[in-house]
């Protein structure tokens, strides 16, 4: 039987989707962590690299995606939880209160996903840690939000 157009809906956007755009990611940043603001800042440019002269987007430009980082704090934090549980991401505290950081078996699951999908998503994370590397990640932070705008304030207030 063929799947139905809407079963692939339920995935897009989903805390399962983001869960594995925050495996991807944290697994590619190693061994540096991240907290939930810096999260939300790498899935948005996971998602829209293009915005940020890196590879073609995940998904499509639309016209008011920078808004999409007043909305996607709940459900990176979601995503995060369910990897968690999953034992493929691992939350911790360090002085400026919780981080998250890829898990000992991050690797290999990464390593099994091999959709155009996730071999883009892959690319793009890669991409994403070599520019923070470059960076540092406060340089990195400061490029973001001069491209995209300083959306911090209104993140915190949101929050």
């Amino acid at each position: 039987m063929e799947p139905v157009a809407h079963e692939f809906s339920e995935l897009f956007n989903s805390r399962l989707e983001a869960g594995i755009r925050s495996v991807v990611i944290l697994e590619s940043l190693r061994p540096l962590h991240a907290d939930i603001t810096e999260m939300v800042l790498f899935d948005h440019v996971v998602v829209h690299s293009a915005d940020l002269g890196g590879p073609r987007s995940l998904h499509a430009q639309i016209p008011e995606r920078r808004g999409e980082l007043l909305v996607r704090r709940r459900l990176v934090e979601a995503g995060l939880e369910l990897m968690r549980r999953c034992h493929l991401l691992e939350k911790a505290t360090d002085e400026r209160g919780f981080i998250w950081r890829a898990a000992d078996d991050a690797a290999s699951y990464v390593e099994l996903l091999e959709t155009p999908y996730s071999l883009h998503l892959k690319h793009c994370a890669a991409w994403l840690a070599s520019e923070i590397r470059k960076r540092t990640k406060p340089g990195f932070n400061a490029f973001a939000r001069q491209e995209l705008g300083d959306w911090t304030d209104s993140f915190y207030r949101g929050a």
